[in-house]
């Protein structure tokens, strides 16, 4: 087994996830197995019950495991399929610990960071490596060098390579070399500091992932070798790609990163063929037409919060040869109406979500797409809107509502999950994972699926009141798949709309590059359609 840590420093949001991603792109492209790590120093035991202007996107394994955005990553850009296993926390950690020390397992030993936490750390290293399901794993250690909550993982990894052998691991970080316009010249002490701090942990990184806006020269890479003990050729220049994430890959293997990688863990394997890849890509950037969609969100100012619907509308997009001009919409703004808003548009996506805040504007958005006979996809909380909107403005119901907004609604269209009604905690606690969906012959799902079941990603406590599945059927609202008992309604579809589509479930989880989902897919494709 070989192993590859990732790790960052000068400042956040480098791009360690996407640098991680794309190296696992070109090993799998060389024919090597991967699978990822991702630790997180934060003390939430997951992401799950963080604010998404705190976090960012929530991603939903298989398994119903809450995780950091950056699994997305991992999944979008390889064949891998994640589990809990392959996220860990601080918080993950120290609960471990301190429930070995409860039962006794330590057997009356003071519990210390060293070994205690760092041995269960590693712990979580040789599980995934146990599974024997890959030739290489890579490992992302989140935080900044430096950080005090981030020093036992990166002990726990210095522990780990006296322990793997040196020759079976490579320790790859990703740095800042900031252009200084006042001087006229990249500066590459905070690369230098930053490696200084790695080595007094211990760590001595073999590849450096310059992250820059510039070009680096040769003088340059130069200084940064000598200063930071790496070999020339491991000096990476990560330029900023300037119009997809896709063109990572690109670009790193330009820079030799795969082959270099290979030579440092002794792995003999033939070059990457990126002749598909660079076909998506080119699709992304010459695109021979453009299609406008209308995202109606509540975190829309925050670029990572709907990072994995951005991507399969992206990947969907490539597939028709389309570009996708976003229009990103605060539904706050559209509460008193959607005023011209939506007018200019091919097609309306309304996102996940939780709370009241925006609901109503959301409500108004899925009437305009329903009325204008606009293709509309909705997802989690987009479905449910949709369905309070038909509820109150088709079916006469002018009180329907969720019971997560009003708990004394006259008519809850939309309730809480009877497995859901005793939960006290939070955490880790709403219908997560994977389940099945039936779906009903004959219709537009069916059609768009080529499937009468489907395996999807929830996330979600409430759902579809089935009390009123028949009064509202009546009017042309279709329950067009359901879990597997007919207990659930996982899709819903109109009637008389040639592309209205929502789902319970979360399609954007499961979105690759050249195999997009098939209802953004098909949801390109009708607002194509409409558009023409």
């Amino acid at each position: 087994m070989k192993y590859i840590f990732v790790t960052g420093g000068v400042v956040s949001s480098l791009g360690k996830g996407l640098a991680a991603a794309a190296l696992g792109t070109l090993l799998e492209l060389r024919g090597l197995r991967i699978v990822f790590q991702k630790f997180d120093p934060y003390l939430n035991v997951d992401p799950g019950t963080m604010n998404p202007f705190e976090h960012g996107e929530v991603y939903v394994l298989n398994d119903g495991a809450e995780t950091d955005l950056d699994l997305g990553h991992y999944e979008r850009f390889t064949n891998c399929i994640l589990s809990r296993h392959h996220n860990m926390t601080s918080g993950k950690v120290y609960e471990s610990v301190i429930l070995k020390e409860r039962r006794g397992d330590y057997l009356g030993k003071t519990v210390q960071v060293i070994p205690h936490v760092t041995d269960e750390i590693k712990r979580r290293i040789r599980e995934v490596s146990d599974e024997g399901k890959a030739d290489v794993i890579i490992t992302e250690i989140g935080g900044t060098t430096g950080d005090i909550e981030g020093l036992p993982f990166l002990e726990a990894i210095r522990q780990f390579i006296l322990e793997a052998g040196p020759q079976n691991v490579v320790n790859m970080h990703v740095t800042l070399v900031p252009y200084i316009r006042a001087a006229g010249e990249l500066k590459t002490k905070p690369t230098q500091q930053s490696v200084a701090k790695l080595r007094e942990i211990g760590l001595q990184p073999q590849v450096l992932m310059c992250r820059t806006e510039f070009p680096l020269d040769l003088e340059t890479r130069q200084k940064l070798s000598m200063f930071c003990n790496v070999s020339p050729r491991a000096v990476i220049e990560a330029r900023d790609v300037q119009n997809t994430i896709y063109e990572v890959p690109l670009m790193l293997q330009a820079e030799g990163v795969d082959e270099l990688v290979c030579e440092l863990l002794n792995l003999q394997t033939p070059a990457p063929d990126l002749t598909n890849w660079r076909k998506f890509v080119d699709r992304i950037i010459s695109p021979k037409k453009q299609v406008k969609i209308a995202v109606v969100g509540k975190y829309i100012d925050l670029q990572d919060a709907y990072k994995s619907i951005y991507e399969s509308l992206t990947h969907a997009a490539a597939s028709q040869d389309c570009g996708i001009d976003l229009k990103l919409i605060d539904a706050e703004r559209l509460q008193d109406g959607v005023d011209g808003q939506l007018k200019d548009v091919a097609g309306v996506l309304i996102p996940g979500g939780f709370g009241e805040r925006g609901v109503e504007g959301k409500i108004k958005a899925a009437r305009f797409a329903r009325e204008q006979k606009l293709p509309f996809l909705g997802l989690c909380l987009g479905m449910q809107v949709a369905t309070i909107e038909f509820a109150r403005n088709v079916c006469g119901l002018e009180r329907a509502n969720s019971t997560e907004f009003d708990q004394n609604a006259e008519d809850p269209v939309i309730c809480l999950l009877n497995e859901q009604r005793e939960i006290r905690n939070k955490g880790a606690s709403m219908r997560l994972g994977t389940w099945p969906t039936k779906i009903s012959q004959g219709t537009l799902a069916e059609k768009i699926y080529g499937s009468s079941e489907v395996l999807e990603r929830h996330r979600h406590r409430y759902e579809f009141n089935m009390k009123y599945r028949e009064r509202m059927g009546e009017k042309g609202f279709l329950v067009s798949g359901t879990s597997p008992d007919g207990a659930l309604a996982e899709l819903i579809e109109l009637r008389d709309h040639p592309y209205f589509l929502a789902c319970q479930y979360h399609p954007e989880f499961q979105s690759k590059p050249n195999k997009p989902h098939p209802l953004f897919k098909g949801f390109i494709q009708a607002c194509l359609a409409h558009q023409s």
